[in-house]
This record gives C-alpha cells, sequence and structure tokens, in this order.
C-alpha cells in the first residue's frame, strides 16, 4: 500500500521490506535511508520479544538521528521507544474517516496562515485534514521532547514529532475506502455495531490522504 501511496510523489525511492514479526531486521541503522512503521494487529504494549527488539531499533534511529516515520502502530511504537505511554483509548475504536486539525496554527488579518506557524514540509498548507482510522490504542503520554502537530476529535495525539526527523500519524493515509471498509465489515463483534455504523457511514466524506502523502514525502525528502 505504501509504494502505491508514495511512488506518484517520488518514483526514485525505492522500497525494502522487513518482516519484523518474523525476526526480520535490518543488519544496522544504516542500512536505509529513512525508516516507515506500519499498522500492525499487535498492540505496542504487547510481550512480544519482536516488538521489544524493535522498540530498541526504533530508539537506536533517534540516537542516530535516522529519519523515522510511523503510521498507527508505528506512530504508537515511536511513543513508547522513546520514553511515552500508550494505552486503549477512553473512547473505544476509532474508525472511518476522521478530521485531523493541525495544531498550534496562527493566521494573518487576511485569513491567511502565517509561515512559520505550522511545518514547512506541510505543503501545500491545509488545516484541517480528513483521514481514515482504525484503531483502538492512542499515545497517551507523549516521549521528551515530542510535539503534538495535529488532534482529532476522539484522538488528542493524532500526529507527532520527536525531534526533527521522527514523524507519527495515527490515521493511514495508504488504506483505500473499500479496504477500510472491508475491515470495518470484518471486525463489527470487536468495533461494535453502532461505531461500525458510524464509521460506514462517515466514507461518504472526501479523503486528504493524497495530501497528506505529499506531506510525508517532503518530510522525509527535506531531511535526506
Amino acid at each position: 500500500m505504501f509504494p502505491a501511496l508514495f511512488l506518484p510523489l517520488a518514483p526514485e525511492w525505492e522500497f525494502t521490506f522487513y518482516d519484523v514479526s518474523n525476526g526480520h531486521f535490518p543488519a544496522s541503522v544504516d542500512e536505509c535511508d529513512a525508516y516507515l512503521s506500519t499498522g500492525s494487529k499487535f498492540s505496542v504494549y504487547d510481550d512480544e520479544p519482536w516488538i521489544h527488539t524493535l522498540k530498541a531499533f526504533v530508539a537506536d534511529l533517534y540516537a542516530h538521528q535516522k529519519i523515522y516515520v510511523g503510521v498507527c502502530f508505528g506512530h504508537q511504537l515511536l511513543a513508547e521507544a522513546l520514553g511515552g505511554k500508550v494505552q486503549k483509548s477512553s473512547v473505544g475504536w476509532c474508525v472511518g474517516v476522521h478530521q485531523f486539525t493541525v495544531s498550534g496554527v496562527q493566521f494573518a488579518v487576511d485569513g491567511l496562515p502565517l509561515e512559520g506557524s505550522y511545518p514547512q514540509w506541510m505543503q501545500p498548507f491545509q488545516q484541517n485534514v480528513n483521514l481514515l482510522m482504525m484503531c483502538q490504542d492512542q499515545v497517551q503520554v507523549l516521549p521528551p521532547d515530542a510535539q503534538v502537530l495535529a488532534t482529532a476529535a476522539d484522538c488528542p495525539v493524532a500526529m507527532f514529532q520527536v525531534g526533527q526527523r521522527m514523524l507519527g500519524v495515527q490515521a493511514h493515509p495508504e488504506f483505500t475506502v473499500p479496504y477500510e471498509e472491508a475491515l470495518m465489515r470484518s471486525r463489527v463483534e470487536r468495533i461494535g455495531e453502532t461505531k461500525t455504523q458510524q464509521g460506514l457511514e462517515s466514507l461518504s466524506q472526501p479523503l486528504d490522504s493524497a495530501l497528506v502523502a505529499r506531506w510525508i514525502v517532503e518530510f522525509v525528502a527535506s531531511r535526506l
């Protein structure tokens, strides 16, 4: 899914895949120019050897100032690897389309956002973006030196950054609507009928996945 999301924007990128849940890890932090950790059926607080190893690897990436982007599980992993805390959310599952609002934006008298009040890699800038979500865990405590970049009504830490080279995004810009719908329908018993129905009804809303994909590409490319 991620190559399909990013290659139209960065056709020169090459992807190497690591099956970390089966013990396949990079030999060193220098094996790739940047790293992306995706979603997972596991929780980052599960007592699995590969999750402990992956947390240590992400902490090593931070120590070596490597570029990292975490999506959903990868977003939560970044928080826990650097000293934050992830738990099941009190609001339960977040599914379907949710609106993310970029934090701390200041506006000029003409109503345009002031440069410098939002990250410069968020180009073109848009304060509110609609993205697909599929999670019941959330970041509850940020790691030291982390900055919240975006919030959602049911997700206070919807996007955050640690330092200049590590980014977490709770939503799934890589998901398509048919894929999200299929996931919800397959998980009705876990999600609950009411939330599933609300999520299904939300799928008619327009998405900003392509824009957020462009932001992520710019975040990575500007740091290579």
